[in-house]
């Protein structure tokens, strides 16, 4: 999973870079938001990792408070991004003629909802699920499956639900792999 988050937000961050039709501002900060995914999940998992593997949870003390300090740094600069990017998508179709035919109040309503529900829930519900939950019982293993859910599953699907449905990031993908392909076999 972890792999697939880093990979998936890399291959973004490269269409975006490489495809100058997609130096815009939604792109640039879906770029962004795809760093700081990458960001986010590699402040916790390569430790979470090391810790499966030797079974050993120990972390110093400094070495806590950095990855606390990180990890809150890298989820409030997402969440910023996130607004930044609302805040452009309204400024991007807040003015074609047919816009209130199309997003009428019920569907506004419903997306909102929808929402609200699903990158709210996932992400606060379950971190704060894991800090309310070990205030009253430690279990152990339902926390650890809330902390992946917030700390890997999130930001693994990003770029899937952002930009790889996405057809300009297909498109740039692929010219971008046929280049590649092309001056590989040249030299």
């Amino acid at each position: 999973m972890y792999l697939v988050t880093v990979l998936g937000n890399l291959l973004i961050i490269l269409a975006v870079s490489s495809d100058s039709h997609l130096h815009t501002p939604m792109y640039f900060f879906l770029s962004n938001l795809s760093l700081v995914d990458i960001c986010f999940t590699s402040t916790t998992v390569p430790k979470m990792l090391v810790n499966i593997q030797t079974q050993n949870k120990a972390i110093t003390y400094a070495g806590c408070i950095t990855q606390t300090c990180f990890s809150l740094l890298f989820g409030v600069l997402d969440d910023i991004l996130l607004t930044v990017m609302a805040y452009d998508r309204f400024v991007a179709i807040c003015h074609p003629l047919h816009y209130m035919v199309i997003m009428n109040p019920r569907l506004c309503g419903l997306l909102l909802l929808v929402s609200w529900i699903i990158i709210v829930s996932l992400f606060y519900g379950t971190s704060l699920g894991v800090y309310l939950s070990s205030a009253v019982t430690h279990n152990s293993q339902s926390s650890a499956i809330a902390s992946v859910l917030y700390s890997v599953v999130t930001p693994m699907l990003n770029p899937f639900i952002y930009s790889l449905r996405n057809k300009d990031i297909k498109r740039a993908l692929k010219r971008f792999f046929v280049v590649a392909g092309t001056q590989g076999t040249i030299t």
